[in-house]
């Protein structure tokens, strides 16, 4: 668990030099870019995983171009399901937001978590970082679950899951994210498949 923890950590270093080096009035976009050699196991076949990709980017390169510089807004896209967090000045701004989302190619959902309120400061984003590392750590070190199954975002202290993932996953990562300090609320935007999916799903990635 140790070494686990320690992995997970510096990637979140690293993303809080990221993080520091942002103007403060800047939108933050951030992606769920699949990682090389992730594609073998994750449970999304190639082609979703690419279109995910296309989406967040898509969806991204729309909102950075129609929202004003005073909203930070991240988009995560897991199997064509579109998650939209982060703050946006006015009501206008989130609707706007949505439908940018919804109008992208392949979309088949869209979970507009965004809330109406000030940006978030650079001590809550690098708090959110950390909170992440450690629930992904967590996961890794889970005997019970698979940790490639799932997307974890966290903003303002929410953790939002996504994955495709049977009910019994579903509600051991969200006891796993609810034990970390400073976790406020899980949310789960997930697919839910049946055992008799995921042995399937893991048939296949084991004939890989």
């Amino acid at each position: 668990m140790k070494q686990s923890i320690q992995k997970i950590m510096g990637t979140a270093l690293t993303a809080l030099v990221l993080l520091s080096g942002l103007s403060a009035c800047a939108p933050l976009m951030v992606g769920g870019a699949v990682m090389t050699g992730m594609v073998a196991v994750d449970r999304r076949t190639s082609g979703i995983q690419l279109e995910d990709e296309g989406i967040e980017l898509r969806t991204a390169q729309g909102l950075r171009q129609n929202l004003s510089e005073n909203s930070h807004t991240n988009v995560t896209s897991y199997n064509r399901q579109v998650l939209l967090t982060g703050e946006v000045a006015t009501a206008a701004q989130k609707e706007l937001a949505d439908k940018l989302a919804q109008s992208q190619e392949n979309v088949k959902a869209v979970a507009n978590e965004l809330s109406i309120q000030a940006v978030s400061s650079l001590t809550q984003r690098s708090k959110d970082v950390i909170i992440t590392g450690q629930i992904k750590a967590l996961f890794v070190d889970a005997k019970d679950l698979q940790s490639y199954a799932f997307k974890v975002v966290t903003e303002r202290g929410v953790v939002y899951l996504m994955g495709r993932v049977t009910s019994r996953e579903a509600q051991r990562a969200t006891d796993i994210a609810r034990s970390v300090s400073g976790v406020t609320k899980v949310v789960r935007v997930l697919d839910i498949i049946s055992e008799e999916e995921l042995k399937r799903l893991s048939s296949q990635t084991s004939a890989k």
